[in-house]
Formats: structure tokens, sequence, C-alpha cells
């Protein structure tokens, strides 16, 4: 491990600046909380789980010069954007089509399957490339050139991704601490599914109308 990760001041530098970076709610986060408070704390821990697979999935990418290929490539930037933003709206229209389609009295709907869940929360985080070009700006500051840049870059990645993690579930088991009480509001079930929708869908227009390549 000593050739893959810096030297202890620098080291913590880097775990004080990840978690600094992971407690900052972002679309991520906003996912997590409205499967939380749609479904419970498994479906939450469930997202988490996918969530930080796609962040590692980026990592690596960065880490192999995938990030170098979205920062000279519009096309497959724009590409991997827009297909991000299109399955965030995607999962909004699926929820609204829910709430419209049941009846008040049936709210009782089987909600989604934790493979559905983990699945959502792993494409959510992977088809986001501005993840990606965080990782080639972030991880390069804390790499020593006497040692393989690839290893270097993936085992940081994986350590952020491991913060990141833990700041999530952080978020979902407090979210979860009221997710009961929502659910049990009668028509509040109804209108949480139109949040839900809306909540998705929101965050598929931010993807895509969100700024530049360089901004992670």
């Amino acid at each position: 491990m000593i050739d893959v990760l810096p030297p202890w001041p620098l080291l913590g530098a880097f775990l004080l600046a990840s978690l600094l970076l992971a407690v900052t709610p972002g679309p991520a986060v906003v996912y997590l909380l409205t499967r939380t408070l749609a479904q419970g704390r498994r479906a939450g821990l469930a997202s988490v789980v996918g969530v930080a697979l796609g962040n590692l999935g980026n990592a690596v990418g960065a880490a192999i010069g995938l990030a170098a290929l979205f920062a000279v490539s519009s096309l497959a930037f724009t590409v991997v954007k827009y297909a991000g933003a299109a399955y965030l709206v995607y999962l909004g229209v699926q929820a609204l089509r829910s709430a419209q389609a049941v009846p008040q009295q049936q709210a009782q709907t089987p909600p989604a399957t934790m493979k559905t869940v983990f699945r959502d929360g792993f494409l959510v985080a992977l088809l986001n490339p501005k993840t990606a070009l965080f990782f080639a700006a972030f991880l390069p500051q804390f790499t020593s050139a006497a040692h393989s840049p690839l290893l270097q870059s993936a085992t940081l990645g994986a350590v952020f991704v491991a913060v990141a993690a833990t700041t999530d579930v952080f978020y979902v088991l407090m979210a979860s601490l009221v997710a009961g009480r929502v659910r049990r509001m009668g028509r509040a079930r109804l209108w949480g599914r139109y949040a839900t929708a809306g909540a998705f869908i929101g965050l598929g227009a931010y993807t895509a109308l969100s700024g530049s390549r360089g901004k992670a």
C-alpha cells in the first residue's frame, strides 16, 4: 500500500477533502433521499451500494483514461451525459405514471424490488460523465510520478468512493427516521409519488443542462 497511497500528511489532506466533498449534497444524495423516503431504509441502502459501484466504475474509468477521452471528445461526453439525463427522466416518468394509474385507496402498490433499486442507483451514478471528470481532476493532486499512476488513481478513487458511501449511509439513516411517518400520512403517500417523479425529472434536467465539461 506504500506504493499506491501518498504519505500520511498528503493522505490526511485527501481524506479531509474527500469528506468535505462527500457531505456536500448533490444529485446522488437527492436520489438516495428520494428512494429512502419512498421505500424506506432498505431501499436507501440498496441505492447506496448501486451509487457506490457506479462511482467506482467512474473512478476506474478515469484511471484508465476515460476522463481524458471525455475531455477531448465533445461527442463522447455528450452521448453519456444525455444518456444519463434520459434515464433519470425515464425514472421520473415511470413514477409519474404509477402515481396517476393507482387510485388513492389502492396506495399499497408493491414498491420497486431491491434489484431494481440497486440497478437504478448504479446507472444514475455511472451515467454521469462529470464524476469521471471530477476524478480525473482531483486524484492526480495526490499521486506521485514515482509509482504507477493507474494503480494510485484507482486506489485513491476507491478510497473516495468508500468515504462517499459512508456519508451516503448517514443521509439514508437520517431520512429513514422520518420515512415511516411520511408513508403513513394517507394522501401524502400519493403526493410522495409525484414528489419522487419530480425529483427524478428535475435531476435529469439538471444533468442535461448543467455547466461545462470541465466542471465536476
